[in-house]
């Protein structure tokens, strides 16, 4: 059997074409599970996230860091799901300490802190891409620089509590990043 040619194929023939790769790449998602319909947006499964033990994390890296860190008490229903020390980049040998929360309401939010400057705290998160502060929060009496949440650009908590910065950011609700703001200010720090 010959392939016919180009000039006898017809509509039908394409749009039969078209369906059988639709069949087919609805299979493949369908095995791969790489498939779903969130009408709110992207869901997460928090059995298949990581769990660490954040207090744990937070003190060992208080020894490795010229700055003290604080271990903050998250709210119930939150869980800690990354951890790690960061260079700050652009030739610097600063580091910054980040842990990540996955909020009870299956939302993500992130601390940082580091004893460098608001603008290298920034450069850690977003890199070189300039992004503009909307304004002041207060939390707990400490003011936070309110940068990004707008676009494609997550919102960006900074506030400076004398030797360190701390930064938030992250998916989650204003409400969330408030409460994470007023257990990172009321938080011990870790012993040195």
């Amino acid at each position: 059997m010959s392939k016919p040619p180009r000039s006898a194929l017809s509509v039908r023939d394409m749009a039969a074409a078209v369906g059988v790769l639709v069949v087919l790449a609805l299979v493949v998602a369908g095995l791969g599970r790489s498939c779903a319909f969130a009408p709110g947006g992207p869901q997460v499964d928090q059995d298949k996230l990581p769990t660490v033990d954040a207090p744990a994390d937070l003190a060992r890296y208080a020894k490795e860091v010229p700055f003290a860190v604080r271990v903050p008490a998250v709210p119930a229903g939150w869980r800690a799901n990354s951890s790690g020390v960061d260079p700050v980049g652009g030739g610097s040998t600063a580091r910054v300490v980040r842990v990540g929360y996955l909020t009870s309401g299956h939302r993500f939010v992130r601390l940082l802190q580091g004893d460098v400057p608001e603008e290298q705290m920034l450069r850690v998160q977003v890199g070189t891409k300039a992004v503009g502060a909307r304004g002041p929060v207060d939390v707990g009496g400490t003011r936070w620089v309110v940068y990004g949440g707008t676009g494609d650009t997550e919102p960006i908590w900074v506030a400076d509590t004398g030797p360190t910065r701390l930064l938030i950011t992250g998916s989650a609700e204003e409400a969330d990043f408030r409460a994470l703001a007023a257990a990172a200010l009321a938080a011990p720090v870790a012993p040195r």
